[in-house]
């Protein structure tokens, strides 16, 4: 056992690649090399270089060799081919993907390699194919969530299939803040202020997607959309998106990277694409949903990265900033339903403690009432 970066791996060579794996080339191949390749944090990427009748191919190789993160083999797998089913030119065409013979505890996905370049593209080609995933893409289901468990960094989401956004995106965030608080210690300001916020924010900014006769696409969205997910192809020039964590959601959400100035890709892209694409209704909320966003964000970031442990406080200014903005939550409303219709519409009339059951756990009613 070696340990490579945060992450542990079985050393790798030509004569212990795991059969499992070895299979999975096309059959007569011979490999000639395998080398570490790649800047990743959870798992550890190879080149290997095969030759198949005479003709040498290069393939990229990642293995994950800690338990708990075991299904991201999986879920890389099932995100790339849905991804590239759409813009095969700008995705990484997934071949195989599986366990380690006889080991469940490891595993690895393969891919074709492309020598890709780490350098931000030129925006307007980059938003013309993120519009052309999100809006070419369908659900399988007509539904928000994915098939198998995607990972955003080691966390799991949480995507059950549901036809409501604002179920899908609250217990998902919920998930993210035991999961900060499990890699920080408890925080009793962040949960207070995060079920107001839960109360009252969040039904006002994505209740009304779908409801006063508005709805949204479950689109296919990337779910990790940073610089560090693109790159470009040397020998296309074209950007490549990988390590999706993919997910059928609203595509506002695949914005939610681009609000903080730590990222290359900023403000400029998000203004572009709404100019593009358009905001969903209510658009004058598009500002508002997309600050929402990025609260998720900076939590997970917070928790999966210590260097950054101060997000959480800004999380917190940001949360506390839509809550003074947004004080009687679903009742400040001004669209073309009311509360109760749209209360009725989404939820059935169990009331906001029965929803805090469901999203937050055990624990006391929220201290906020249907307005």
């Amino acid at each position: 056992m070696i340990l490579l970066g945060r992450h542990p791996c079985v050393a790798m060579s030509i004569e212990n690649l795991d059969p499992a794996i070895v299979a999975a080339f096309p059959t007569g191949s011979r490999i000639l090399s395998i080398v570490q390749h790649g800047d990743t944090n959870w798992s550890t990427g190879f080149k290997v270089d095969v030759e198949v009748d005479g003709k040498e191919e290069r393939y990229f190789l990642k293995m994950i060799a800690r338990e708990d993160l075991v299904g991201m083999a999986e879920a890389e797998y099932e995100g790339q081919k849905a991804i590239s089913a759409v813009i095969p030119d700008n995705a990484l065409e997934p071949i195989a993907w599986g366990y380690f013979d006889g080991d469940e505890t490891k595993s690895w996905f393969l891919t074709h390699f492309r020598d890709l370049r780490a350098r931000t593209p030129l925006l307007p080609p980059l938003v013309s194919i993120v519009k052309k995933l999100h809006q070419e893409s369908v659900s399988p289901t007509g539904k928000f969530g994915f098939h198998v468990t995607p990972f955003y960094g080691p966390p799991p989401m949480i995507v059950d299939w549901t036809d409501n956004w604002e179920e899908f995106w609250t217990r998902e965030f919920q998930s993210g803040l035991k999961y900060v608080q499990k890699m920080l210690g408890d925080d009793p300001e962040l949960v207070e202020v995060a079920e107001q916020f839960i109360c009252t924010v969040v039904p006002r900014l994505l209740r009304p997607l779908q409801a006063g006769g508005r709805n949204i696409k479950p689109s296919l969205c990337h779910g990790d959309l940073w610089d560090g997910n693109i790159q470009i192809d040397a020998e296309t020039q074209q950007p490549v998106l990988f390590d999706p964590c993919p997910f059928y959601g609203h595509n506002e959400m695949d914005l939610q990277c681009m609000r903080s100035d730590r990222y290359a890709i900023g403000l400029d892209f998000v203004d572009l694409y709404k100019r593009e694409v358009g905001a969903s209704k209510p658009q004058e909320d598009f500002d508002d949903r997309n600050a929402l966003y990025a609260i998720r964000n900076d939590i997970m970031t917070a928790g999966m990265c210590p260097q950054w442990s101060s997000l959480i406080e800004k999380a917190k200014e940001e949360m506390r900033r839509l809550i003074n903005k947004h004080p009687e939550g679903l009742g400040g409303f001004k669209g073309d339903m009311t509360p109760n219709e749209a209360w009725e519409m989404e939820t059935g009339n169990e009331g906001p403690s029965k929803l805090r059951d469901e999203i937050l756990g055990e624990g006391p009613p929220l201290k906020c009432q249907l307005q």
